[in-house]
């Protein structure tokens, strides 16, 4: 039998055509948003595919890209997402997204590895899992959005997001801007993308869409619950309560400072932010008078804590949404409270079993609680972290000490000297991660998180010495 070109081109195209069924290319309008997310699915899988055929060095132009045009937007995106989600302060959203579009690694961050002995050659290889789906928070409905869609379109796949409700308009605008991104740099339209509604029905289609190959949430127990309960490969990265600890041996206006500065951070709605103080008593009172010093602490007296308190802590003993990322002179002023412009942070001392001390707030009133020693101290904070392996800050000049915290609370960031926020690489060395994950064991997510390992091998005659 001859084959010729004829017959051999209309195989082809019924080869196309087949692996391309219901995933027709996007029209030139298309801006990154979709009415379904079965059109979702299939624009991402057509562009992944698009993606991998492409050279690495046109990856590389495409999250350069991407990053410019964060930076370019960020004013305007900072600003959109103080008021539509009323969480946060517009100075830190600023530092947020620049620290996303700056220290999220790209294509760096998945070099092959070779290895060669006198059996031949190994190459190990970070392949792309196609097309993810990844659920956002309303709490950083930029950051998480930058720092997911660098890290895995830089690992070669597709995203497609499903933000939290309430930051619809913030979080789908910034898809907007990442896909013009992408397509006016040579990238494949579909690339990234949402739909117009986000909502909990359609973060459940995306968990159980069975031509999503990998799911990624970004929130609290229930929402990664839900993917690690999907049977696909799940990325969770959950709630934290992180406790700093301040030892007899800390520059303690050093501590004072940094604590001022981590837990006030965007009103403490990140997860890594320091949530509870748990200091040793001998420097107890220096530590309290250093951070009013600052001038942007204000202590509360114990009636005044009672009140705050019985304000954004409800009747079931949850904390008060209303209050979650609102200013601290918000929430002083609801409590009867005036303090001035420059405060960023509430501050009060309590005791052991004190609701905030145990609850993660997400917002700036900071409960501190004395420790006789050490040991009490390092016992007392690996039970206020609950176990969730987030976060924990240490405030020590003893190595020893530092040591015996770290391996005794076992988190996934552990922070000395320093504010919490060093631990995402704002003001501390390493890349950024807006998705931590704890839960499931990546850590300090990165490009390479969203692959899988592919091992290629070669036996013997290779090596020419």
């Amino acid at each position: 039998m001859t084959v010729n070109d004829e017959l051999l081109s209309g195989v082809v195209q019924k080869v196309i055509a087949e692996l391309m069924k219901g995933s027709a290319p996007l029209a030139a309008e298309f801006d990154g948003i979709h009415a379904t997310i079965d059109e979702a699915v299939n624009g991402a899988i057509v562009a992944q595919r698009e993606l991998i055929a492409m050279p690495l060095a046109k990856r590389d132009d495409i999250i350069a890209a991407m990053r410019q045009t964060v930076l370019d937007n960020n004013e305007r995106m900072s600003k959109m997402a103080v008021e539509e989600t009323k969480f946060g302060r517009y100075e830190d959203k600023l530092r947020e997204n620049i620290l996303c579009a700056t220290k999220t690694l790209g294509t760096e961050d998945i070099q092959p590895l070779a290895k060669t002995g006198d059996n031949g050659l190994m190459l190990l290889e970070y392949a792309p899992v196609g097309v993810i789906g990844a659920l956002t928070p309303v709490t950083n409905p930029t950051g998480t959005l930058i720092h997911n869609g660098i890290s895995m379109i830089a690992a070669g796949n597709a995203v497609i997001f499903n933000p939290h409700p309430t930051a619809t308009l913030t979080s789908t605008t910034m898809i907007k801007l990442l896909h013009k991104a992408i397509v006016d740099s040579g990238g494949p339209a579909g690339l990234i993308s949402s739909v117009a509604k986000p909502t909990l029905d359609t973060a459940r289609e995306i968990i159980d869409h069975p031509k999503v190959n990998m799911l990624v949430a970004t929130g609290g127990k229930p929402v990664v619950k839900a993917v690690l309960s999907s049977g696909k490969k799940a990325i969770g990265a959950g709630a934290g309560n992180p406790p700093v600890l301040v030892d007899e041996t800390a520059h303690i206006r050093n501590a004072a400072e940094c604590i001022v500065n981590g837990g006030s951070m965007n009103n403490n709605i990140f997860c890594t932010c320091e949530k509870e103080v748990v200091v040793v008593d001998e420097v107890a009172d220096s530590l309290i008078k250093f951070m009013q010093e600052t001038g942007r602490a204000y202590l509360l007296s114990p009636d005044e804590a009672t009140r705050v308190t019985s304000l954004v802590v409800n009747e079931k003993g949850k904390i008060n949404p209303k209050y979650i990322g609102k200013n601290a002179q918000l929430i002083l002023k609801d409590a009867g409270i005036s303090v001035d412009d420059a405060c960023r942070l509430a501050i009060f001392e309590a005791p052991a079993d004190h609701p905030l001390v145990w609850l993660e707030q997400m917002m700036p009133v900071m409960p501190i609680v004395r420790v006789p020693n050490i040991t009490a101290g390092i016992e007392f904070a690996v039970k206020v972290e609950q176990g969730n392996r987030h976060t924990a800050i240490m405030h020590s000049t003893n190595v020893d000490n530092m040591t015996a915290f770290a391996r005794a609370v076992q988190t996934t960031i552990f922070v000395k000297n320093g504010p919490a926020y060093a631990g995402i690489g704002l003001g501390g060395e390493g890349h950024t991660a807006f998705t931590i994950a704890g839960p499931t064991g990546e850590g300090m997510t990165s490009a390479r998180t969203f692959t899988r390992q592919r091992r290629c091998t070669l036996v013997e005659g290779f090596r020419i010495i």
